[in-house]
């Protein structure tokens, strides 16, 4: 079999040196179920909670609305300010 048909047919063979950063990080948020910032490219800011995520995209729940957003319009995603922390002290 053609080595370049391989990902086509689903028999993905990945490296050992192939390291995922993403995964613990969106599983980490999915846990805690912390309220996130999702910045996109066009510059808009999506706020709410992590509940799926796969290769392609994740999905916002904000005021009980999902919202599928894919990962290529995605410039970066932080978790939002927590009770306590500096942002939230400024008056």
């Amino acid at each position: 079999m053609d080595p370049a048909c391989e990902g086509r047919l689903g028999t993905v063979n990945k490296p050992a040196s192939t390291i995922n950063i993403q995964d613990p990080f969106f599983y980490q948020l999915r846990k805690e179920a912390r309220t996130i910032h999702v910045y996109l490219m066009s510059g808009k800011r999506l706020t709410g909670i992590l509940r799926r995520f796969d290769r392609y995209a994740i999905v916002l729940e904000n005021h009980g609305q999902e919202q599928l957003v894919y990962k290529h319009a995605i410039a970066s995603i932080a978790p939002a300010s927590g009770i306590g922390s500096p942002d939230e002290e400024r008056d």
